[in-house]
C-alpha cells in the first residue's frame, strides 16, 4: 500500500484525474445540447390535407385554365380536367348539336374530329340525348358521306370486310348499335338508314345478286353492320324497306317472318317440348293431362311397384314388379 499512497499524494495524478472527469462531463453535456438543438431546428413538413373539388370549384374554372391542366405532367390532374370538360359538354345541349352538325360536314378531317369528341362525351347518361330524329339523321348522313365509290362487291363468303372499313363508319356503327340495343331499330329505320346507306353498298349489279349477297352476309358475318341490319330485318317495317330497296325478295321476307314466328312459338312451348322429348327418350308415350280425381288416383296407383332383391346382386329391371301388370297376375283385391 506504500506505492498507492504515494501516487495519491502526487498532485499530477490528482489533477490528471480531475481533468479527465471534467472533460468527459463537458463532452457529454455538449453532445446532449447539440442533439437537442438539432431536433429543434428540423422543419417537419405538414401532412397534405385531403381536398375535394366541389361543383362550385368546377364551375369557376375557365376554359383557358382547363386547357392548361390538360397539358399537365400529372396524370391525375389531366384526368380530372378531362372529366370536368366532358361533364360540361354532356350538360350543354348546344354543344351536342354542334358536334352533330360537325359530323355532317363534307370535310373528312372535320367529321373525324367531331366524331371523336362525340365518342368522348358519349357516356351512358348522355345516350338518351342521342335518341332523337336529329341525331339519327346526322349519324346516317355521316355514313352517307363515307361511302366508298370503289368498294368491292360483297360476295366473298369467307372474307369479312369490316376491319378494313373507314374509321368514321366504325364509330357511327358504335353509336347506332348502342341506340338500337336500348331503344330498338324503329328510329333507325325512320331515318332512312337502309335507303341512304345500306342499299348503296356494293351488293352486286343485278337484283338477284344483291339479294343473294345480302343474304350470305347476314348468314356468315358477325360484326356491328350485320347486327344492325339483322335488327332492321326482324321488324315488319324493316323488311318492307329491304324489299323496296331490292335487298330481299317478298317471298324471302315472308319466309323470314314465318321463321321468326316459329321461333317465338318454339320459345313459348319449350317446356312442353322438353317434356315430350323426355318421355320419348324414356320409352313412354306422352299422355294427356288428366283433370279428374279418379284418373289421378288411378295414375298414382299404377306408378306403385315392388322391388324384390335380397341384396346379393345389383337391382335390375327383372327385380321390379309393377302394379298394373304383375300384381294383376298375383291376384289384386277386387279382381278375379
Amino acid at each position: 500500500m506504500g506505492w498507492q499512497s504515494s501516487v495519491l499524494r502526487d498532485e499530477r495524478v490528482v489533477f490528471t484525474g480531475i481533468g479527465f472527469v471534467t472533460a468527459s462531463l463537458i463532452i457529454f453535456a455538449m453532445n446532449n445540447w447539440l442533439t437537442r438543438w438539432r431536433d429543434e431546428t428540423i422543419v417537419t413538413p405538414n401532412p397534405p390535407k385531403t381536398q375535394y373539388i366541389t361543383q362550385q370549384t368546377e364551375d369557376s374554372l375557365e376554359l383557358k385554365t382547363l386547357d392548361t391542366l390538360l397539358g399537365h405532367y400529372n396524370y391525375a390532374i389531366k384526368e380530372t380536367a378531362a372529366k370536368i370538360i366532358c361533364d360540361r359538354a354532356a350538360n350543354d345541349p348546344g354543344l351536342l348539336e354542334t358536334l352533330l352538325w360537325g359530323i355532317t360536314r363534307p370535310g373528312y378531317d372535320e367529321r373525324v374530329k367531331n366524331l371523336r369528341a362525340l365518342a368522348v362525351i358519349c357516356v351512358p347518361r348522355v345516350l338518351p340525348l342521342l335518341h332523337t330524329w336529329k341525331a339519327y339523321s346526322a349519324i346516317v348522313r355521316c355514313l352517307e358521306l363515307s361511302l366508298d365509290p370503289e368498294q368491292e362487291v360483297l360476295e366473298n363468303e369467307g372474307w369479312d370486310d369490316y376491319p378494313l372499313r373507314d374509321i368514321t363508319e366504325k364509330m357511327c356503327f358504335i353509336f347506332l348499335e348502342q341506340l338500337v340495343d336500348h331503344y330498338g331499330p324503329e328510329m333507325l329505320i325512320r331515318s332512312k338508314f337502309v335507303e341512304r346507306w345500306l342499299s348503296k353498298q356494293n351488293w352486286g349489279r343485278t337484283e338477284e345478286d344483291r339479294q343473294r349477297n345480302f343474304h350470305n352476309y347476314m348468314l356468315y358475318r358477325d360484326n356491328k353492320l350485320k347486327r344492325l341490319a339483322d335488327a332492321v330485318r326482324k321488324t315488319g317495317s324493316g323488311r318492307a324497306v329491304l324489299v323496296r330497296c331490292g335487298l330481299m325478295s317478298q317471298e324471302g321476307a315472308d319466309d323470314f317472318a314465318a321463321e321468326q314466328a316459329d321461333n317465338l312459338n318454339l320459345m313459348d312451348t319449350s317446356g312442353e317440348r322438353y317434356n315430350l322429348l323426355l318421355s320419348i327418350n324414356m320409352g313412354r308415350t306422352p299422355r294427356a293431362q288428366e283433370t279428374s280425381a279418379e284418373e289421378q288416383r288411378i295414375r298414382h296407383r299404377n306408378r306403385e311397384a315392388i322391388v324384390v332383391n335380397d341384396g346379393t346382386r345389383p337391382i335390375g329391371r327383372d327385380d321390379i314388379i309393377h302394379r298394373d301388370t304383375e300384381w294383376r297376375v298375383l291376384g289384386e283385391p277386387g279382381q278375379s
